[in-house]
């Protein structure tokens, strides 16, 4: 993203819980700098839409069935380092573990926390 005025930043949000995924969805479409480029509900999805649609960022859960979001995590970063990728989590003590497993997130963000403190992040990190 160059420039928050000449262009909207594209997010792809990935969540295995189809409410998580229809709440992010309607709150990402109503902020005039975002573009939603898609939804995925596992990280083998995710990596096809990244490739796809190469967004700048990625909001991604970290437990997820097929590929979870450590191992997506890392193949994002390892092809394109570019994108953004804040974990949307609720492990509990989800940063430090993320960290500790080595995953490639920019960002975390509990999803216990509102919605007004994601997007803030979002904006924050891209």
């Amino acid at each position: 993203m160059t420039s928050s005025t000449t262009s909207a930043l594209r997010v792809l949000v990935v969540d295995d819980h189809e409410l998580t995924r229809c709440t992010l969805k309607l709150s990402l479409e109503f902020q005039a700098h975002i573009q939603l480029v898609g939804l995925a509900s596992n990280g083998k999805e995710a990596l096809e839409l990244v490739r796809k649609h190469q967004p700048d960022l990625v909001v991604l859960d970290l437990h997820m069935p097929i590929m979870d979001g450590w191992t997506t995590s890392q193949e994002i970063k390892r092809k394109y380092p570019q994108i953004k990728i804040v974990a949307y989590s609720s492990v509990d003590g989800g940063k430090a573990q993320a960290q500790a497993d080595g995953a490639a997130i920019d960002a975390f963000c509990e999803k216990g926390a509102c919605t007004k403190s994601l997007l803030e992040m979002i904006r924050a990190i891209a």
